[in-house]
Protein backbone atom coordinates (compact mmCIF):
# COMPACT_ATOMS: atom_id res chain seq x y z
CA UNK A 1 0.00 0.00 0.00
CA UNK A 2 2.67 2.58 0.90
CA UNK A 3 4.89 3.78 -1.85
CA UNK A 4 7.92 5.96 -2.06
CA UNK A 5 9.29 7.91 0.91
CA UNK A 6 8.22 11.46 0.07
CA UNK A 7 9.98 13.31 2.88
CA UNK A 8 11.22 13.34 6.45
CA UNK A 9 10.01 16.39 8.39
CA UNK A 10 12.16 18.15 10.98
CA UNK A 11 10.73 20.74 13.37
CA UNK A 12 12.90 23.85 13.71
CA UNK A 13 12.55 27.12 15.58
CA UNK A 14 14.07 29.20 12.77
CA UNK A 15 13.69 28.00 9.18
CA UNK A 16 16.07 30.66 7.82
CA UNK A 17 18.88 29.51 10.11
CA UNK A 18 18.20 25.82 9.42
CA UNK A 19 18.06 26.53 5.67
CA UNK A 20 21.43 28.28 5.82
CA UNK A 21 22.90 25.24 7.57
CA UNK A 22 21.63 22.85 4.90
CA UNK A 23 22.57 25.20 2.04
CA UNK A 24 25.95 26.39 3.31
CA UNK A 25 27.29 23.52 5.37
CA UNK A 26 25.82 20.56 3.49
CA UNK A 27 25.59 22.14 0.03
CA UNK A 28 21.93 21.23 -0.42
CA UNK A 29 19.36 22.79 -2.76
CA UNK A 30 16.88 24.60 -0.48
CA UNK A 31 13.47 26.04 -1.41
CA UNK A 32 12.05 29.35 -0.32
CA UNK A 33 9.70 29.20 2.71
CA UNK A 34 6.13 28.18 1.87
CA UNK A 35 3.47 29.35 4.36
CA UNK A 36 0.87 26.67 5.15
CA UNK A 37 -1.64 28.51 7.38
CA UNK A 38 -4.11 25.59 7.35
CA UNK A 39 -1.42 23.45 8.99
CA UNK A 40 0.08 26.20 11.19
CA UNK A 41 3.56 25.96 9.66
CA UNK A 42 6.04 27.48 7.27
CA UNK A 43 7.80 24.77 5.28
CA UNK A 44 11.12 24.69 3.49
CA UNK A 45 12.12 21.73 1.31
CA UNK A 46 15.64 20.42 1.02
CA UNK A 47 15.91 18.54 -2.28
CA UNK A 48 17.88 15.29 -2.21
CA UNK A 49 18.43 12.87 -5.09
CA UNK A 50 16.08 10.25 -3.62
CA UNK A 51 13.69 12.22 -1.35
CA UNK A 52 13.23 15.53 0.48
CA UNK A 53 13.76 16.91 3.96
CA UNK A 54 10.95 19.22 5.07
CA UNK A 55 11.82 21.87 7.64
CA UNK A 56 8.77 22.89 9.69
CA UNK A 57 8.71 26.25 11.44
CA UNK A 58 5.77 27.31 13.63
CA UNK A 59 3.30 29.71 12.02
CA UNK A 60 0.97 31.40 14.50
CA UNK A 61 0.34 30.85 18.19
CA UNK A 62 -1.61 27.59 17.81
CA UNK A 63 0.92 25.83 15.60
CA UNK A 64 1.27 22.11 16.36
CA UNK A 65 4.99 22.59 15.68
CA UNK A 66 5.10 25.18 18.46
CA UNK A 67 3.76 22.57 20.86
CA UNK A 68 6.29 20.03 19.56
CA UNK A 69 9.11 22.54 20.14
CA UNK A 70 7.91 23.16 23.70
CA UNK A 71 8.48 19.44 24.39
CA UNK A 72 11.64 19.30 22.23
CA UNK A 73 13.39 22.69 22.55
CA UNK A 74 16.16 21.78 20.11
CA UNK A 75 13.69 20.60 17.47
CA UNK A 76 13.98 17.21 15.85
CA UNK A 77 12.29 14.72 13.59
CA UNK A 78 8.56 15.38 13.50
CA UNK A 79 7.13 12.90 10.96
CA UNK A 80 7.75 10.67 7.97
CA UNK A 81 5.67 11.03 4.80
CA UNK A 82 4.89 8.12 2.49
CA UNK A 83 3.12 8.34 -0.85
CA UNK A 84 0.01 6.25 -1.51
CA UNK A 85 -1.78 5.74 -4.81
CA UNK A 86 -5.26 6.27 -3.35
CA UNK A 87 -5.40 8.19 -0.08
CA UNK A 88 -9.05 7.39 0.63
CA UNK A 89 -8.55 3.65 0.04
CA UNK A 90 -5.42 3.76 2.22
CA UNK A 91 -7.34 5.58 4.97
CA UNK A 92 -10.19 3.09 4.88
CA UNK A 93 -7.81 0.11 4.90
CA UNK A 94 -5.81 1.51 7.83
CA UNK A 95 -8.93 2.33 9.84
CA UNK A 96 -10.21 -1.21 9.26
CA UNK A 97 -6.88 -2.44 10.68
CA UNK A 98 -7.38 -0.29 13.81
CA UNK A 99 -5.11 2.63 12.95
CA UNK A 100 -6.23 6.07 14.06
CA UNK A 101 -6.40 8.89 11.54
CA UNK A 102 -5.83 12.29 13.15
CA UNK A 103 -8.23 15.21 12.76
CA UNK A 104 -11.62 14.57 11.23
CA UNK A 105 -10.30 11.79 8.99
CA UNK A 106 -10.70 13.79 5.80
CA UNK A 107 -7.61 14.70 3.75
CA UNK A 108 -6.34 18.28 3.73
CA UNK A 109 -4.23 19.82 1.00
CA UNK A 110 -0.54 19.71 1.94
CA UNK A 111 2.50 21.73 0.93
CA UNK A 112 2.81 19.90 -2.40
CA UNK A 113 -0.79 20.75 -3.32
CA UNK A 114 -1.90 17.13 -2.83
CA UNK A 115 -4.24 15.54 -0.25
CA UNK A 116 -2.59 14.41 2.99
CA UNK A 117 -3.60 12.58 6.18
CA UNK A 118 -1.76 11.97 9.44
CA UNK A 119 -1.78 8.72 11.43
CA UNK A 120 -1.47 8.54 15.21
CA UNK A 121 2.12 7.93 16.34
CA UNK A 122 1.03 5.46 19.03
CA UNK A 123 -0.16 3.15 16.25
CA UNK A 124 3.21 3.29 14.41
CA UNK A 125 5.98 2.69 16.95
CA UNK A 126 5.95 6.28 18.21
CA UNK A 127 6.30 7.84 14.75
CA UNK A 128 3.83 10.32 13.31
CA UNK A 129 3.06 9.17 9.76
CA UNK A 130 1.84 11.42 6.96
CA UNK A 131 0.27 9.88 3.88
CA UNK A 132 0.27 11.90 0.66
CA UNK A 133 -1.64 11.14 -2.51
CA UNK A 134 0.93 10.23 -5.19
Amino acid sequence: MIGRLNHVAIAVRDAASASALYRGTLGAKVSEPIPQPDHGVNVVFIELPNTKIELLEPLGENSPIGKFLERNPDGGMHHICYEVDDILAARDHLKAQGARVLGNGEPKIGAHGKPVLFLHPKDFNGTLIELEQA
